[in-house]
């Protein structure tokens, strides 16, 4: 049944799909980029189509080249997770998850501890950045935690976390009634979810002040916004997400708990076939453990 199944031939097109680049490919298989262009070219001619198009900064897969990919690459997946499972001592792996700043700080890093408890053997590799990375361009990273309203059908979607927007002070400070309050916002390259937050809040709240021109104090990343409440220097709207660990902690309170407006999401998302690779399979499985705790109760 196997006998004719060209075995080199899809490993080297799976690495040259997976970078989009035959030199990279011929580098992950210590062959020569010629080896590699060799090897794809004499597939497509048993296959008889073409698997790739040339394009400026390497090679882009054909619709029938992406459908290949995703099979050839899940296949070749599932036989490392099979290889894995059959070990007496599982070998070491890492991966790559890209998230936001604010979302490692506030929310990832604290509960990491425990990934590695669990699995000692993965290392979890935090790449931190604002811009969206292509998870089906991109083979470097293996899961993305995306803020949005949006849904992401072209990818695999592991956990959705929804949020609300509540208002949180220091204890103290929660728990009395402010006649001059302070503000405390975040000015993202986009802030009108914070602006319209407030007013919302404040409206939802039956409170002026958003009328009375309480004072605002800004900040650019939603933890120094936090860390500036946690100090008592004002009330602040924040995440339901990202504030539940200092709620946690005692260093948060929610003033008025009964009033709350809504936010986004995060999706956690990987490449689909992505998910069955050994450690983003054990990353996500501990993901979803650490997910329902802090799905918009607090």
């Amino acid at each position: 049944m196997f006998a004719t199944l060209p075995v080199n031939a899809l490993r080297t097109f799976e690495s040259a799909a997976r970078l989009r680049s035959f030199k990279l490919a011929a580098a992950e298989l210590a062959v020569t980029p010629t080896a590699i262009s060799h090897q794809i070219k004499a597939l497509e001619q048993q296959l008889g189509f073409a698997l790739f198009e040339r394009v400026p900064r390497g090679v882009r897969l054909t619709p029938k080249g992406e459908t290949l990919f995703a099979g050839v690459h899940g296949a070749l997946l599932d036989v490392a997770a099979t290889l894995e499972g059959l070990r007496p001592q599982p070998s070491a792996g890492s991966l790559c998850v890209s998230v936001t700043h604010s979302f490692a700080a506030l929310w990832l890093v604290p509960r990491l501890g425990r990934f590695y408890q669990a699995y000692p053997h993965y290392l979890v590799r935090l790449e931190a950045c604002a811009e969206v990375i292509d998870l089906q361009q991109d083979a470097s990273v293996d899961v993305a935690v995306r803020y949005s309203r949006a849904h992401y059908p072209a990818l695999h979607q592991a956990a959705r976390l929804e949020e609300s927007f509540g208002v949180y002070a220091a204890p103290g400070l929660a728990a009395a009634e402010p006649e001059n309050p302070v503000l405390i916002t975040v000015k993202w390259g986009d802030s009108a979810l914070y602006d319209s937050g407030w007013h919302d809040w404040c409206r939802a709240a039956g409170v002026d002040w958003w009328r009375r021109h309480a004072a605002m104090r800004s900040y650019h990343e939603e933890h120094y916004a936090l860390q500036a409440a946690v100090a008592g220097q004002g009330w602040v709207l924040a995440s339901s997400v990202m504030v539940s660990e200092m709620v946690d902690n005692g260093l948060l309170a929610a003033y008025r708990p009964e009033v709350r407006v809504p936010g986004a999401a995060y999706s956690v998302l990987c490449a689909p076939g992505r998910e069955r690779h050994p450690p983003v399979r054990a990353f996500l499985a501990w993901l979803q453990q650490e997910l329902p705790q802090d799905n918009g109760t607090k």
